[in-house]
């Protein structure tokens, strides 16, 4: 993934024009295509990552594709690797240290919020869930020392609440180990 720098999303309310939007976003520019999905809901997510300029131009046609079933659509430019990396990954947080979670009611301020904590702290993203069996909401499972998980999970909180879409927030210090085995 190190070319690809930055990522863009679109959101549908339609699975039928999800399939024409991604479409539309492969032939706009030279884009790769790191996800394209229905989703809870009877939603439909796309994501694409790739040299800001063609995210961008890719994203804006996809929106314009969209015809009224677009729910969401940005870029994150300079992405942090670790979002990429834990999208539909589980991983298990080590034993001594925090367990930070973060639910959104949508997948795409769950996304923003994801590069925000990762940037912020000393953390490691653990999982990133986009409306996969959660009703279309999505959540952000990260470790690392207490301080910097409850900083993380701070930004994390702020970007997903200024937006208004938050479920909840938490902090886990020394998460048990059956809450560990859970996550797997």
């Amino acid at each position: 993934m190190s070319a690809e720098k930055s990522v863009g999303l679109i959101e549908l309310s339609s699975v039928a024009a999800g399939y024409l939007v991604a479409d539309t976003v492969l032939k706009a520019g030279n884009v790769k295509l790191y996800l394209s999905r229905s989703i809870c809901s009877g939603k439909y997510m796309v994501v694409i990552a790739g040299d800001a300029a063609g995210v961008e131009s890719a994203i804006r046609a996809g929106a314009e594709a969209a015809e009224g079933c677009l729910i969401d659509s940005f870029v994150i430019a300079q992405i942090h690797p670790d979002v990429l990396t834990a999208l539909g990954r589980t991983q298990v947080a080590p034993p001594n240290g925090a367990l930070g979670i973060v639910e959104s009611f949508n997948v795409a301020t769950l996304l923003r919020a994801a590069d925000a904590m990762a940037k912020s702290s000393n953390v490691t993203l653990l999982e990133v869930r986009l409306a996969m069996a959660l009703g279309g909401k999505a959540f952000v499972t990260l470790t690392g020392d207490v301080a910097s998980v409850q900083a993380a999970v701070n930004v994390g909180r702020a970007v997903v609440g200024e937006a208004g879409m938050l479920v909840n927030a938490v902090v886990i210090s020394r998460p048990h180990p059956d809450i560990l085995r859970e996550m797997v």
